[in-house]
């Protein structure tokens, strides 16, 4: 079955290089647009399975007309993005509106770089295809271009996987840490983790988010407006706290040491030993080695691959809590489906119920 991909950039170079890298892959079959009201045209002409979504173009930009995509025709977009302040930014924007991945644009010489991107476009590309859209996401906007009508609001019921609760824990106090892992699909999921959290929660939340340097301190930011929690990048050795969220780095991987009674995060280089980064197994590592695994709750999210199960599977058998994100919430349902094969989970629950679970068990 062959994968309709549609290509969308004002740039005819890199439409002709990102065309020159899908069209020759066995299994692709390529369109492209050369701005936001082309693609629109032929989000329905060509149907495509997935889309390569430029941000910055004439006459409908690449936010707007991803607003647009997920209303009319829902389906995964990778953002290609520039690499400034406002790139990141909008990128966050988009990954909130619905896009599943992004990438960054070459740096310098266009045509000399894109080789250098072929491998890693050529997984994001592949992984978006095969992702989930949640048939729910702008329901009500939907129904109101279709029709012209509002959705009636309804309740989602949820699978009997999220039925379970996770074992209270005895003495919730500042010791004690949530580790969280995520990647594809990750800022969206961290919303709706963290949003529900108030500020005086008992535990520092500490996020590993695969994704580059550049982008995570845009991450936090948003992650901090939209939140009762402070959110935080952690770029130096900071002290954990109660009521706060840190963000790893990018590019780079979180690790946590006690300093007589104090628990402290930092960022170290990342290690090549660690596929992904930041390292959600050499997170959860580290804090084993400063907290009994009794004090220590993981929660394992959508993304590919499978960092973060074995560490947090060594929490479960330590006597701690792990949460994995159920597989029909998930945008990709690769490490916490992992956490769930290795018997790792002591709860697997839709990322709509996970702040729910964590409230109680500390209370």
């Amino acid at each position: 079955m062959r994968t309709r991909l549609l290509i969308v950039d004002d740039s005819a170079l890199m439409r002709r290089l990102l065309s020159g890298i899908f069209s020759p892959e066995e299994g692709f079959e390529v369109a492209i647009a050369r701005d936001g009201a082309e693609a629109l045209e032929k989000l329905h002409s060509f149907a495509p399975d997935v889309i390569t979504l430029d941000v910055n173009m004439p006459r409908l930009d690449g936010i707007a007309c991803l607003d647009r995509i997920m209303v009319e025709r829902p389906c995964p977009v990778v953002m290609v993005s520039g690499r400034t302040a406002a790139g990141a930014a909008e990128t966050m924007t988009a990954l909130e509106l619905g896009a599943v991945d992004f990438v960054l644009k070459p740096a310098g010489a266009v045509s000399l770089e894109i080789d250098e991107l072929r491998p890693l476009l050529l997984k994001k590309v592949r992984t978006a295809a095969a992702a989930k859209v949640k048939a729910s996401t702008r329901l009500t906007d939907r129904v109101r271009v279709t029709t012209g009508r509002s959705a009636p609001e309804r309740a989602i019921p949820a699978s009997g996987a999220g039925s379970g609760r996770l074992p209270p824990l005895v003495e919730a106090h500042a010791d004690g840490l949530v580790l969280v892992g995520t990647s594809t699909g990750g800022p969206r999921a961290l919303e709706l983790l963290l949003t529900p959290l108030a500020a005086d929660f008992p535990w520092p939340i500490l996020v590993a988010q695969h994704m580059p340097a550049f982008f995570t301190g845009a991450l936090a930011a948003r992650l901090d407006k939209v939140c009762a929690l402070q959110v935080v990048e952690v770029s130096s050795p900071t002290t954990l706290v109660p009521g706060t969220a840190y963000v790893a780095r990018g590019e780079a991987d979180m690790v946590v040491r006690r300093r007589g009674e104090t628990l402290v995060a930092s960022a170290a280089p990342a290690d090549p030993g660690y596929p992904w980064h930041p390292s959600a197994d050499r997170l959860v590592r580290s804090a084993l080695a400063a907290v009994s695994a009794d004090r220590l709750v993981g929660v394992l999210m959508t993304g590919m691959g499978n960092d973060g199960a074995a560490a947090m599977a060594e929490i479960k058998r330590g006597g701690g809590r792990t949460i994995a994100e159920a597989e029909e919430s998930a945008v990709v349902w690769g490490m916490p489906g992992e956490l769930v094969k290795m018997d790792g989970a002591s709860v697997v629950a839709p990322v709509e119920q996970i702040a729910s679970l964590l409230i109680e068990a500390l209370a």
